[in-house]
């Protein structure tokens, strides 16, 4: 599966389950971890667990299984790798604390040519 298709199927499980202040960034050239990462907020401890599991559940539906999830069990901020996408899924006031959109959004140093 590519990797756009990849991501609308993130998108519309995420969108299906009601998740709020959906953001993707594209962070090519800034890390060699991940191309994209999608940042998104649940309501509760329990609708984080539901968006992140159902999310790994449909990636490996389609046969893209998670490299790994973690912080499910806790719901307050859940991971789950795609390896090629990195879905972050967090209460609010972790997401407002941690900032990873405006971490992600600093340029990426430039390389010197020496």
């Amino acid at each position: 599966m590519q990797i756009e298709q990849l991501k609308r199927l993130v998108l519309n499980a995420l969108s299906d389950l009601k998740a709020r202040d959906v953001s993707v960034m594209d962070v090519r050239g800034k890390t060699t971890v991940t191309d994209f990462m999608i940042v998104a907020s649940g309501t509760s401890e329990r609708h984080v667990k539901a968006l992140a599991q159902t999310v790994a559940f449909r990636a490996k539906d389609v046969g893209e299984p998670p490299l790994g999830t973690e912080g499910v069990r806790e719901g307050e901020w859940a991971l789950v790798d795609l390896n090629g996408l990195v879905v972050h899924i967090m209460l609010p006031k972790v997401r407002d604390f941690y900032g990873l959109e405006r971490l992600w959004s600093v340029p990426a140093p430039a390389v010197s040519q020496a």
